[in-house]
């Protein structure tokens, strides 16, 4: 599919009422058409994989054009560059957590980005990294605990960023982590213990967060 007819048919299926509720919940393109998320889907199944053309519509800056850009991109085609390049134009929630589960997370890239990003200063760079870390305990099935438990000093080194975004990507990292296998659970709890020692009121809130959920009976149960 050519890029003129994706940006007809994005016309198409443009709700301008939905467009204008969107700030509301913090997504803040500079333009957007108010395309819902399955729409974008489903547009993205009849488009397909096209690597180059996903590099054209993330040229275009609109929230519609660069979800779906992230949504047929083809993970093997993209490079460390290209991460580097699309988590720089981040400027709010939706784009940062829309790239990491259709994309990111399926590069060979996802570790090492995870942890590298996490470190920026950024805030959605920064949340970029954490989101990986959250998204990859849940989806990478086969990944080995080490993996993870090198997550856990991102986390613990970041967590008293107190910026919403960040602070909430972090704490959603911290939980993942911790609900994948009992031991991890274990590490999380304790990581999470360590961080509510901390004199910062972001970091005392991730980590009492966390260990409510990590210490459930639920999460317990299901675990054991």
């Amino acid at each position: 599919m050519k890029i003129s007819e994706v940006l007809k048919r994005i016309e198409t299926l443009s709700n301008p009422e939905a467009a204008e509720g969107m700030a509301r919940f913090g997504i803040t393109p500079k333009k957007t058409y108010g395309v819902s998320i399955p729409n974008l889907r489903k547009l993205a199944k009849k488009i397909g994989k096209d690597h180059m053309l996903a590099k054209q519509l993330w040229m275009i800056d609109s929230r519609e054009t660069r979800i779906l850009a992230c949504m047929i991109d083809e993970p093997e085609d993209v490079t460390e560059e290209q991460i580097e390049e699309w988590t720089k134009d981040f400027r709010y929630w939706e784009i940062c957590d829309q790239c990491c589960m259709n994309l990111f997370e399926k590069t060979l890239f996802a570790y090492q980005k995870a942890v590298e990003l996490s470190l920026r200063e950024e805030e959605f760079v920064k949340r970029t990294g954490f989101v990986l870390m959250a998204r990859l305990a849940v989806s990478d099935k086969k990944a080995e605990d080490k993996e993870f438990i090198l997550f856990l000093s991102a986390i613990k080194k970041e967590a008293n960023d107190n910026r919403n975004y960040v602070k909430k990507a972090v704490n959603w990292a911290l939980r993942q982590i911790g609900k994948r296998n009992i031991n991890l659970n274990k590490k999380a709890i304790k990581a999470a213990e360590e961080i509510q020692k901390t004199d910062s009121k972001s970091a005392r809130w991730i980590a009492s967060d966390a260990i409510r959920e990590l210490t459930s009976e639920a999460v317990q149960k299901r675990l054991q």
